[in-house]
């Protein structure tokens, strides 16, 4: 090769040309360093007829590649799904392949860090603190701010610990190899039902083609247990697995299941990580040698050398989707990497997503059911309580009958769920005498009071204030009101009620980072904790034996907006959260709070009548025409000066295109009118399944001019419509 196209790291700029300079060696695939003006960018060789550059220069206007990292190439399997995610969620190939490379410090060779342990030895001055992170601290080895972290204490702790002698330092080697994970070490007991499905699954990966499975189970019926199975054969054939979960915080729990089964922990992909372990994930991922690789959605993204297993775990899980960025859904993707890699994917979920149950009845996905808890437990009782006919006292949230359940567990000594599915203390604050209501200066949102941290804060922005004194309407004191229930205020009823009950609040400002989910489950598993209060942060992943009761505070709040999936998300997170009762010998029981027990969701749910619930809902949508029988795409015009927002997203409007069974319904102002400083205008493109819904918003958009300041984004298959 002589001449070659690249794909640089920046997605305002098509694939360019460049250059081999003689002795240097480069493929498609080959993770480049190239000029670009005075600058150097990372980019990827590609095969020029996939990706075609508008900009043909002859070949004495090239410039030299300067570099190739030190890295494999990028693999056709994963160059083949960085065109398709590109091309099917309307994103530029730089902003996806930007996902691949990841870690740019793992693209330069070997490095060593200073890392610290704790000796053994016993300091001459042994303070509450240096004992409290000797102790926590244990045999881990990492940088003085992670001790820290661990300890619960000041770096200075650490550092004098340091100097005593009781910590040491290590030079490591950053890219020190991964423990491989042994199948044989602990084979699980099965169940006859849990070993067919398992064989079934094993089989799948011992046949290495690409076959999309749903492994369909109720809550508690051993999923994990039976798929690991199937990682245990992908490991004996020297093939790596991906496991793929919703939320950073069940990380810690999988860990600890892999490490009971396997021997060792797989190799962790989150935000949480620092720099130096993407790196050295990284690294092994695209060596080989990571074996099982456990991740949030982006660790779709990375190079794997010989992928033979993709698992899904809670499939039908919304956060999946990313909602910045390229809007892509991280299950849909899943099932197209396994279809170019060629290897198995299995998608897990007590609550199947319509769209997934719709491709097991075209015959497109196998399913393998367990539809009976492990070990003989039982499914818990679920009964709806009538909040119009049992009302909770004034100013309090919980019904009487929902009151009498958790004395009960008090005295009997089992622990206790109440799930609200809204962080904060209350929702809305406002001035009793003016009427004064707080609204985020970035966003059309309430900002919502944190009592814990005495702040108003903004969920969509993350503007936080102090709560203040004085109303800044009418300077009145002592007149701000918290209108109804979050966490904190659910919490607060309990403790006053029960002020001997210990209650733990579990949201994403409590919980964020594996570190602190994996205390939450230690002072649950040490019986701790007597009453959870928490949202859909404690919905899945967790199996607490002595957690008897749930109670779902609010079960009307997931029903709000215009959500087409509102019915569908409501059913899997209540029916979620009820399977973390009764998972061990003691039966179960789920108490759900409603103002309306006669929907059709609420009956379901009393009735565990799933496939009812799912066939009406799957009507409904056919019907609709709405996804999976017709596919939706929305067009977000947002800028900082509304005027040009709504310019902008009117001339979008006008120069829509009359296509046969497709319908564009706006612009019209988002129901988040502003977010981050932004005014926003949306568009919503209804067509059916067989428009190739893409070329056509690629045509009609790429007609249209806009200026700088006018941001355009589509989102296929949206799941968010604000």
């Amino acid at each position: 090769m002589s001449r070659v196209r690249v794909l640089v790291l920046n997605s305002a700029l098509g694939p360019l040309d460049y250059r081999v300079p003689h002795g240097l060696a480069v493929e498609p695939g080959s993770i480049v360093v190239a000029p670009l003006g005075p600058r150097q960018l990372l980019g990827v060789v590609w095969e020029p007829d996939r990706l075609p550059s508008e900009n043909e220069v002859g070949d004495n206007r090239l410039r030299n590649i300067l570099a190739v990292a030190d890295a494999p190439p990028v693999g056709e399997p994963l160059r083949r799904l960085i065109e398709w995610t590109s091309d099917y969620y309307l994103a530029p190939p730089a902003s996806v392949m930007r996902m691949t490379l990841a870690s740019t410090s793992a693209l330069e060779g070997t490095r060593m860090v200073v890392e610290y342990r704790a000796t053994g030895a016993t300091p001459p001055r042994l303070t509450p603190q240096r004992s409290q992170a000797l102790e926590r601290i244990g045999t881990r080895q990492g940088l003085i701010r992670e001790l820290a972290a661990v300890a619960d204490v000041s770096e200075a702790v650490i550092r004098g610990l340091v100097k005593s002698g009781a910590i040491e330092a290590v030079e490591v080697d950053v890219d020190s190899p991964y423990p491989v994970p042994d199948p044989e070490h602990a084979p699980p007991e099965l169940s006859p039902e849990q070993r067919e499905a398992a064989d079934t699954l094993v089989a799948g990966v011992a046949a290495q083609a690409f076959e999309p499975t749903l492994l369909d189970g109720v809550t508690g019926s051993g999923k994990t247990e039976v798929y690991f199975e199937a990682v245990a054969e992908a490991v004996r054939a020297g093939k790596q697995t991906l496991v793929l979960l919703p939320e950073i915080a069940l990380t810690e729990p999988f860990l600890k299941r892999f490490h009971d089964r396997f021997g060792c922990e797989p190799v962790a992909w989150h935000s949480g990580l620092r720099s130096t372990q993407r790196r050295r994930a990284w690294r092994a991922i695209a060596s080989g040698e990571a074996r099982v690789v456990v991740g949030a959605r982006s660790a779709l993204f990375l190079p794997y050398a010989n992928l033979g297993l993709i698992v899904v775990d809670e499939a039908h899980e919304t956060s999946f989707k990313q909602e910045d960025g390229v809007h892509y859904h991280a299950r849909d993707v899943a099932v197209m990497r396994g279809r170019f890699e060629g290897c198995p994917v299995i998608l897990a979920s007590a609550t199947p997503a319509i769209e997934t149950r719709q491709q097991v009845v075209l015959g497109r996905y196998k399913e393998v059911r367990l539809p009976a808890r492990f070990g003989g437990a039982e499914l818990p009782e679920i009964e709806a309580i009538d909040l119009l006919a049992e009302p909770p006292e004034r100013g309090r949230w919980l019904a009487p009958r929902l009151i009498q359940a958790l004395e009960d567990r008090i005295e009997k000594r089992e622990q206790s769920l109440l799930f609200l599915n809204r962080r904060g203390y209350a929702p809305l604050t406002l001035c009793r005498t003016c009427g004064h209501r707080f609204q985020c200066p970035n966003c059309t949102a309430w900002m919502v009071e944190h009592r814990l941290t005495r702040r108003l804060a903004c969920h969509h922005c993350g503007h936080i204030e102090p709560v203040p004194r004085v109303c800044p309407e009418c300077q009145a004191e002592d007149t701000l009101v918290p209108c109804g229930p979050g966490v904190e205020r659910i919490a607060d009823e309990v403790a006053a009620r029960w002020p001997e009950a210990r209650v733990a609040i579990v949201t994403s400002d409590t919980i964020w980072s594996p570190a602190k989910a994996a205390e939450f489950v230690g002072r649950m598993e040490a019986g701790d904790i007597d009453i959870v209060v928490g949202t859909q942060l404690v919905t899945k992943g967790y199996h607490f034996p002595n957690l008897t009761l749930v109670g779902v505070v609010d079960a009307d709040l997931g029903l709000e907006g215009g959500d087409l999936r509102a019915a569908e998300r409501t059913f899997q997170q209540i029916r979620q959260v009820s399977g973390r009762a009764g998972r061990g010998a003691k039966p179960g029981q789920v108490y759900v709070q409603t103002h309306s027990p006669k929907a059709g969701v609420m009956q379901a749910l009393v009735t565990g009548d799933a496939e009812a619930f799912y066939d009406a809902e799957t009507e409904s949508r056919r019907e609709a025409g709405a996804p999976p029988f017709g596919r939706y795409a929305a067009i977000i015009v947002s800028s900082e000066e509304q005027a040009a927002a709504a310019e902008i997203a009117g001339l979008i409007g006008r120069s829509a295109p009359h296509e046969e069974g497709m319908h564009v319904y706006g612009p019209a102002p988002a129901p988040l009118a502003m977010l981050r400083g932004r005014h926003r205008y949306r568009l919503l493109v209804h067509a059916r399944r067989a428009l190739d819904v893409q070329d056509v918003i690629r045509e009609w958009l790429g007609n249209l001019v806009w200026p700088a300041k006018v941001r355009v984004t589509v989102d296929v298959d949206p799941y968010s419509f604000l």
